[in-house]
């Protein structure tokens, strides 16, 4: 596979724009990122499967770095781009893993970049801007191409320099199409299956790791799939995480700190991981006690109540609605004694013991509760929304 030479020596447009430019361009980014999402995935399919498998989130942070960036070097040209950097060499590592040459990453970048020219037309009859700045602004948006380009050859580059790994890719690849949710009947996988010497399993189990985690690789079995150099890091062990796969993933990962995912069938891959990830994240934000291990089969109710807090707000908004009217210290303690009444279903003293006051305070708060209620508080469908949902805020605001 050939490839047209790089170099990172980029020469910058000949005019610089002017700082006060970025201040128009910035509020344009949100939308701008959307519309090159759309444009891209229409002309690139292959970037559709990409960003709805485990590294959309980089990708997405990738894009939106590099168009900040852009305007972070408006407003001042010595802005640091290390973090873009390096996302943009992860883009390149990705293209090397899917087994793409990287035509298509720049033609991706091309079109984003015409994306940007047609907005910024809209933008000079909107501000009526000066046609020599919007021929310096197309100038200064090709030579930023170029860097792109050049960032993400070095991240292709990297791992092609390491591919020893003809058959790490392969496995690299065979790991991103089942994560991706392409079909195990698909003649992809079967081949990369066969190429790989990796017989495919009916169920698997995800382990997503905090990174670093590239020291990894040497420690584990044969039939493990790996991405340790993903900014997610994560494994695909081929069923149940038995006692022999828990020793392998102590001794290969003495000081590393990871979630268990749930073992699942095989087409499901997808769904162990984003919970694993998402505990690690629950741990990151101290709704859950952190520890070196952590696994999701401990933490499954947790996972249900916070898969989406704005429904849970919701929920919460509409159940709580007959306290809309107390004032806001009144309607905290009445919230509080309803959540502790709905979790314990015990009497005033018991509840009185969980909030620490007297129960006699805990009979005149369940009175005004069932005034404010009603009927509701007999509908086991209401009690049911009612406990969950303030479950759930229980837990954002832990």
């Amino acid at each position: 596979m050939s490839l047209p030479a790089h170099t990172t020596d980029v020469e910058e447009p000949p005019v610089p724009l002017p700082r006060e430019f970025a201040r128009i361009m910035r509020p344009e980014l949100p939308g701008l990122l959307k519309e090159i999402k759309v444009e891209v995935t229409r002309a690139f399919p292959e970037y559709a499967a990409l960003l709805s498998g485990p590294n959309e989130t980089a990708i997405r942070q990738g894009v939106e770095q590099s168009l900040n960036a852009f305007v972070d070097r408006v407003a001042d040209p010595n802005a640091s781009t290390a973090t873009r950097d390096e996302l943009l060499r992860t883009f390149g590592r990705v293209e090397a893993y899917e087994g793409r040459d990287l035509a298509t990453l720049q033609g991706a970048y091309r079109l984003g970049a015409r994306v940007a020219l047609r907005r910024a037309k809209d933008l000079g009859r909107r501000f009526d801007l000066s046609p020599t700045l919007l021929l310096t602004f197309a100038e200064a948006v090709f030579a930023y191409i170029g860097e792109l380009e050049a960032l993400s050859h070095e991240g292709y580059m990297e791992v092609q320099s390491k591919a020893g790994a003809a058959g790490e890719v392969l496995r690299r690849r065979l790991l991103h199409l089942l994560l991706a949710g392409t079909p195990l009947t698909h003649t992809t996988i079967n081949s990369l299956c066969e190429q790989a010497g990796w017989p495919l399993p009916a169920e698997v189990t995800m382990i997503a790791l905090r990174t670093p985690a590239e020291h990894l690789q040497a420690g584990l079995a044969i039939d493990v799939l790996a991405d340790l150099g993903a900014p997610q890091p994560h494994l695909l062990i081929p069923g149940p995480l038995t006692p022999e796969r828990r020793a392998m993933l102590t001794a290969t990962a003495p000081g590393s700190s990871y979630a268990i995912g749930l073992t699942v069938p095989t087409e499901q891959a997808a769904d162990s991981l984003r919970w694993a990830r998402r505990v690690l994240q629950f741990a990151d934000d101290d709704i859950v006690a952190d520890s070196q291990v952590l696994d999701c089969a401990d933490h499954l109710v947790t996972l249900w109540l916070l898969a989406d807090p704005a429904l849970v707000k919701e929920i919460a908004a509409r159940e709580l609605a007959p306290l809309d009217k107390a004032s806001g210290s009144r309607r905290a303690r009445l919230v509080e004694t309803l959540h502790a009444w709905l979790t314990t279903r015990g009497t005033a003293d018991q509840v009185g013991e969980v909030l620490g006051v007297h129960a006699q305070t805990v009979r005149y708060r369940l009175r005004n509760l069932d005034a404010h209620f009603g009927d509701r508080l007999d509908d086991p469908a209401h009690r049911f929304a009612m406990e969950a949902a303030l479950r759930a805020l229980h837990l954002n605001d832990s």
